[in-house]
Formats: structure tokens, C-alpha cells, sequence
């Protein structure tokens, strides 16, 4: 008799453990929307799927980036643009980079259209503080800069990397220019005022981001923080101690410089999870680690032979219009609100941020802004296994030359994909499920997938050209990041940044 009452009771408590955790889940589905987390975006430049020991790679020890990856829920299938320019103007407009006018990364056709509204400008009107650190490069004209799409706090260097300069507008400040460390010891822009700052660029920039998060956190003001990194971008320059155990591997100086760049990332992304423990932020706050586009260094020079890198499995990396271009890493950490070691497979990309940060935040979009190409994730996030619709995402690389009429090079280096497919160069055609690192064209095999892709394609094409806004621009005659550099280096010289106390 006591035994069956016993097992009656355990499960009565099984029950009731099982309903709590229904309601749980339930629970978190209703409150993410209008929850208005904090969100801090890492976004590094160049670094790729393979550029992680989480993800495979042998060589790199990125402990801390592999510890978050544990913790997070994974897209499994983002996807960027397949260079730097174009995937930031998506993130920011919610739509194709060619639809805001970014169809390069410099020559004026880096500029993000000025009729684009941002969404760091929405969250700014729902109460936001909104803060950009490191790498801006959507136009370095003072129309186009951060503090006026809807960024409160700015702390960026110029052009598309520190010490670029292209003619034209695009081009960072003189010092960054002529400094042959370039990431050390940079002139930056704090928000109306150029800076002298010491030390290594990826420091910096994660030192200024924790100071100004400590700042909103407390004023107990929500907030959006991009770190944008400048690094693993070439040139491959680290901090000594980073380089030195490539260096005693044999490594090549780039590969040394490269390496030592993600583990210093690493070791500032470790930073920022221990000040979010002291902090106890964890709780209210949505934390983002992407890259902005496909895997750059694929090969070194080991004990002086020509070397290939881990890659993941891709074929390709930065600049191509394949799957290693534009499929990129995407770890999402919400404590409490989302899974952890959670693997969503659905296709997703840059686009859907836009809409996705404004359902979190409470943050309306007008209907008379630019249309949005992407989706809100929020269906994904509440629930992994969501119904998600098929879906054409458009990769085009872009740079053809100045002046050049984009239809020219309309099938040169372009792709359309699927949850399955992925139709390449209007000819090859791969099925990402069963081949994910494209190694067997089956174009032939399936003629009625090809058509309907290029369909798809002609009719996205016919309406973006006439979107693409800065194909006739004239070359500035100026550097503006130059000017505002001499004059106030005239008028008031160039302050030294105080680093904030962490």
C-alpha cells in the first residue's frame, strides 16, 4: 500500500515538474517581445567559421569565445554579406547592401544611403542609449557618420580599416595613416573630438565599449553597444605576446600576426563575460558574437612551407559568392531567456537583425521608411524548431569598376540560396543539405531548381539596380576624416584619452 501511494505521489510530482516546465517555456515565449534587453553586438572583421577552436580549428585556443559557445543558442545556418561595407549597411537597414547604395567598399559607393533610417535611430526614440566602437565604415563624410544614423556614443576610427585612405572620401586619419604599428597608439573619434589613445586597437576598443556599458548600467539606462573590431583585417599586426607561440610553432609573421589578433579578441571577449558577472547583467542583457563576412587568411607559411589554415570545410572565404563567403558564426546568449548549447538550424542572416532588435526593444518601425528584405528571429528564439517559410537570400560580391554599368556584371560572382540550395554564378547549383561544403554541382540533375532560382534572381535584380544610388557619385576632393583632423589638431590639438575605470 505505501509503495503505491508512493509512486502515485512521485508522479503527481513528475506531473507538476513537467507543467512547470511547459509553463517555463511558455513563459519565455510571451516575454521576449517588448522585453527591451540591453544588447551588446560583437562583430569581428575578416574572421571566419574556421577561425575558432569551437569550431574545429587545431591551432587557435580561443577558450573564452568556446565557453560563450557553450552557453549560447547557434544559428547554424547566417549568413552575411560576403564583404565588410555590405553586410554592416544590411545589418543597419534591414535589406540588401545594393538597396542602401553599398555596392563597394570604397570608390563613395561604401556610403549607406542617407535615405536609410537605422535601427539604432528607433531605438533611440523608445529610450535607448546607443554606442558604436571600432569600425563604422558607411561613409566617412559627416552626413553619413554614426552620430548621425542614430548613435549617442562614437568612438570609431575612419575608412574601411585603421590606416586606409583610397581616393575619394574614404580614409582614416592622418597619424593611422602614417603610423607603421597602424593598430597601436591610434587617433580615434569620441563623439565630437579626435583622440590620441595607447595601446593596441582591439584593447582600446573593448576598454571604451566596457566603460561607457558601465556608464548606461548604472544609470540603469537600456542600451545597444557594437563592438565593431577592426581586427583579424590585414595588415596582421599583434601585440608581441600574441604573436610569440605561432612564432615558436614556425608560423609565418602574417599567420603570426593574424592568430595573435583572434586570441587578443579572445582574451577581450573574456573581459567582457567577467565584467558581466560583476556586473550582474547577464539577466537583462542580450550578448551577439558574429563575424562580418566569410574567412580571409586561408593559407600561411609554416617552418617556411605554404601551409592551408583550418577553414571549416569551405571552399572559399571572404569575397566569394559560395557558401565560405557568406556563412558565418552566430552565438546568441540571453541568460534565462534563451537555451543553452541550443542549435537552431533554421536560414537566417544579417537582414533579420533589424527587425528582430526592434521587437525586443518595444521599438515601432514607421511603415513610411525603407522596405525591410529581413525577418524578425523572435518565432526562432522562443521556439528552435518554429515554423521558419523557405526563403531566397541574394549574394552578389559587387566592386565592379567605377563608372561601369552594374547589369555587366550582373551574373559575375552572385548567388542565390535556399534552405537547400545555393545557385552560383546563374550556372552551378549545390544542395547545401546533403553537401554543405559544395563539392558536387548538380545543376544538370535538377533543371526545374535552376530556373525557378534564376526566376528569382532576374526579378531582385530588375528591382535593385535602380536602388544602387552611388554608382554615378563624384569623387570627393577631400578626406574629410583629414580635414576635421588638421583643423582641430590647429584650433584645440589632440587630446590624450582617459581610459575608463573597469
Amino acid at each position: 500500500m505505501m509503495n503505491r501511494y508512493l509512486s502515485a505521489s512521485l508522479a503527481l510530482c513528475s506531473f507538476a515538474v513537467m507543467l512547470s516546465a511547459v509553463s517555463a517555456e511558455s513563459a519565455r515565449a510571451d516575454d521576449l517581445a517588448g522585453s527591451r534587453p540591453n544588447i551588446i553586438l560583437v562583430m569581428t572583421d575578416d574572421q571566419g567559421m574556421g577561425d575558432l577552436s569551437c569550431m574545429g580549428n587545431k591551432v587557435l585556443r580561443t577558450p573564452n569565445i568556446d565557453r560563450f559557445y557553450q552557453m549560447s543558442t547557434r544559428f547554424t545556418d547566417f549568413h552575411v554579406s560576403p564583404t565588410c561595407a555590405p553586410t554592416r549597411s544590411s545589418i543597419f537597414s534591414g535589406r540588401h547592401e545594393f538597396r542602401n547604395g553599398v555596392t563597394h567598399t570604397i570608390k563613395e559607393r561604401e556610403r549607406m544611403a542617407l535615405s536609410t533610417t537605422t535601427f539604432p535611430q528607433l531605438l533611440r526614440k523608445s529610450g535607448y542609449e546607443t554606442g558604436i566602437f571600432g569600425k563604422w565604415h558607411l561613409g566617412d563624410e559627416d552626413e553619413y557618420q554614426p552620430y548621425n544614423r542614430g548613435f549617442s556614443e562614437v568612438f570609431i576610427h575612419g575608412a574601411g580599416g585603421i590606416g586606409q585612405a583610397y581616393e575619394g572620401s574614404c580614409a582614416d586619419f592622418p597619424p593611422n595613416r602614417e603610423n607603421e604599428g597602424k593598430y597601436f597608439d591610434n587617433v580615434i573619434l569620441h563623439n565630437d573630438t579626435i583622440v590620441q589613445t595607447e595601446g593596441f586597437c582591439t584593447d582600446v576598443f573593448f576598454q571604451a565599449a566596457l566603460g561607457w556599458v558601465k556608464k548606461q548600467h548604472e544609470a540603469k539606462t537600456p542600451f545597444f553597444a557594437y563592438v565593431s573590431t577592426n581586427a583579424p583585417h590585414g595588415p596582421m599586426l599583434a601585440p608581441e605576446k600574441y604573436k610569440k607561440r605561432f612564432a615558436d610553432l614556425g608560423w609565418d609573421a602574417s599567420t603570426q600576426g593574424r592568430y595573435g589578433m583572434i586570441e587578443n579578441i579572445d582574451d577581450n571577449f573574456g573581459v567582457l563575460m567577467q565584467k558581466l558577472d560583476e556586473w550582474k547583467l547577464w539577466d537583462n542583457t542580450l550578448v551577439i558574437f558574429m563575424t562580418d563576412n566569410g574567412q580571409a587568411g586561408r593559407s600561411g607559411k609554416l617552418n617556411g612551407k605554404r601551409t592551408p589554415m583550418y577553414t571549416a570545410g569551405f571552399k572559399t572565404g571572404k569575397g566569394s559568392p559560395w557558401e565560405g563567403g557568406t556563412h558565418v558564426p552566430a552565438f546568441w546568449r540571453w541568460k534565462g531567456k534563451l537555451g543553452e548549447g541550443v542549435d537552431i538550424p533554421a536560414l537566417t542572416a544579417h537582414i533579420d537583425l533589424y527587425k528582430t532588435f526592434c521587437e525586443l526593444t518595444g521599438s515601432e518601425i514607421p511603415s513610411d521608411i525603407q522596405p525591410i528584405d529581413g525577418r524578425s528571429l523572435l518565432p526562432l528564439l522562443k521556439d528552435p524548431d518554429a515554423d521558419w517559410a523557405d526563403r531566397n537570400l541574394f549574394v552578389h560580391v559587387g566592386r565592379w569598376e567605377k563608372g561601369a554599368d552594374p547589369n555587366d556584371s550582373k551574373f559575375k560572382s552572385c548567388a542565390v540560396r535556399s534552405q537547400r540550395w545555393r545557385f552560383v554564378n546563374n550556372k552551378e547549383l549545390y544542395d547545401i543539405s546533403a553537401d554543405p561544403h559544395e563539392k558536387q554541382d548538380v545543376a544538370a540533375e535538377h533543371p526545374e531548381v535552376v530556373a525557378e532560382m534564376r526566376k528569382a534572381y532576374d526579378q531582385w535584380w530588375s528591382e535593385t539596380v535602380p536602388l544602387m544610388v552611388n554608382e554615378d557619385a563624384p569623387y570627393s576632393a577631400e578626406h574629410p576624416q583629414g580635414v576635421r583632423y588638421e583643423r582641430q589638431l590647429k584650433e584645440r590639438g589632440i587630446p590624450k584619452w582617459t581610459p575608463p575605470t573597469l
